[in-house]
C-alpha cells in the first residue's frame, strides 16, 4: 500500500463527517457521501455539516457528493462509517464498483443484528475479493475531534503495512495513531462497551453514584475480556484505546449517546422516546441483542450486557437489573 492521497467517506453524520475533516486537514482529498442526497446538498450549500457539527466550516479538500459511483471511483481506500446495521447493505451496493485493490475501513462500533456476525466478517462475505481491510476505534467523541482537540486512536488492519498506511494519513500534531493487527480485539471493544455505557448511564440516572459506575466499568471490561479471549482477540488489545480507553470515555461522559440513554432510562423514561430525544443512532441499543447471539455461540457469560437486553427488550425495571447483578452467586473475582 502507499501514502493515502484520497480517500472516500460514506456517512455524514458527525462521526464520519469528523474523521473526513481530519483527513482533509492533512490535505488528503476526500469525498464525502451520504445515504440522504438532501443532507449531502446541505453540506454543499452551508459549507458545513449544521446538523450535527455546527460552526465547523468544511475544508477545500472536503467534498460532499451524492453520486455513490463517483465517489467509489475516486480513491482505492474507502472509509464506512454508517451505523452497523447499514453496513451490509452498504457493501452490497459498493461490490460492482471495487476491485480487490480496494482497501476497506471502517470506524463503525457494532456487531450485524440478526447474526452477531463482527463486521469483518460481514466485509468478507459481501466482497470475497477484498484483499485489504481494517477497523479505525478508539476513544473518541465526533466533536472534539471536528475541533482538532487532540486525540488517539488504534488502526487495526488485516497487515501491519495497511495499519501503518491509515495511521499516517490520519496523524497530526493533535492526533496520535497506534496500530494493530488485532481486528476482532478492536471490534469487540468498540461495540461491547457501547452496551456497558447504556448500563453506566441506567445506573447514574437511578442515583447509584461512583461507586457503582466504577464496578460496572470494571467488571464490563472482565465481560469484555472474556468473550473477546473466546473469539482469539489479543489479551492486551483490551487493556489499550480500543478497549479500557473507549470503555472509560463512554461510560463516563455525556458526550455519549449510549450513556444519555441509559441515563434517560434510568431516570424512568422509554426506550422510543429516550432515542427520539437523542436524536441519533444508539448502536449499543441494537448492539444488546447481537452481543448476545455471540457470547450464548460462544459460551461466555455476560451478565451486565443480558441485564441491559433485558431492559431494553423485556421490560425489566432498571433497578431490578441491579438487583439480579448484585444478588447473582458469591464468587472469586478471578
Amino acid at each position: 500500500m502507499d501514502i493515502i492521497q484520497s480517500i472516500a467517506v460514506y456517512g455524514a453524520g458527525s462521526w464520519g463527517t469528523a474523521l473526513a475533516l481530519q483527513l482533509a486537514r492533512n490535505q488528503i482529498a476526500v469525498q464525502l457521501w451520504d445515504i440522504s442526497p438532501e443532507h449531502i446538498q446541505v453540506l454543499q450549500t452551508e459549507k458545513e455539516n449544521k446538523r450535527y457539527l455546527p460552526t465547523i466550516p468544511l475544508p477545500s479538500y472536503l467534498t460532499p457528493n451524492a453520486d455513490l459511483a463517483k465517489v467509489a471511483k475516486s480513491s482505492h481506500y474507502h472509509l464506512i462509517v454508517v451505523p452497523s446495521h447499514g453496513m451490509r447493505s452498504l457493501l452490497q451496493r459498493l461490490k460492482p464498483l471495487l476491485t480487490d485493490q480496494d482497501a476497506i475501513i471502517w470506524a463503525t462500533k457494532g456487531i450485524e443484528l440478526d447474526t452477531g456476525k463482527l463486521l469483518h466478517e460481514v466485509v468478507i462475505e459481501e466482497l470475497p475479493f477484498c484483499q485489504h481491510y481494517a477497523v479505525v476505534s478508539g476513544p473518541t467523541f465526533a466533536a472534539e475531534v471536528a475541533s482538532g482537540l487532540p486525540t488517539a486512536m488504534t488502526v487495526a488492519a488485516n497487515s501491519q503495512v495497511l495499519a501503518k498506511t491509515i495511521a499516517k494519513a490520519f496523524s497530526a500534531n493533535n492526533y496520535r495513531v497506534y496500530t494493530s493487527t488485532d481486528v476482532i480485539g478492536v471490534e469487540l471493544g468498540g461495540a461491547i462497551k457501547n452496551v456497558l455505557a447504556i448500563a453506566a448511564g441506567i445506573s447514574d440516572g437511578l442515583g447509584y453514584g461512583a461507586n457503582a459506575r466504577a464496578a460496572i466499568i470494571t467488571r464490563g471490561l472482565a465481560e469484555i475480556k472474556r468473550l473477546s479471549e473466546v473469539l482469539g482477540a489479543q489479551p492486551e488489545t483490551l487493556m489499550g484505546l480500543a478497549g479500557l480507553g473507549d470503555l472509560v470515555l463512554t461510560c463516563t461522559d455525556n458526550q455519549s449517546r449510549n450513556r444519555r440513554l441509559g441515563l434517560a432510562l434510568g431516570q424512568g423514561k422509554d426506550l422510543e422516546t429516550a432515542i427520539a430525544e437523542i436524536g441519533q443512532a444508539v448502536e449499543g441499543a441494537k448492539s444488546a441483542h447481537s452481543i448476545g447471539l455471540l457470547a450464548e455461540r460462544a459460551g461466555v457469560e455476560m451478565p451486565i450486557c443480558q441485564q441491559v437486553y433485558r431492559i431494553l427488550y423485556q421490560g425489566l425495571a432498571p433497578a431490578d437489573a441491579v438487583k439480579a447483578l448484585i444478588t447473582r452467586d458469591l464468587k472469586a473475582e478471578f
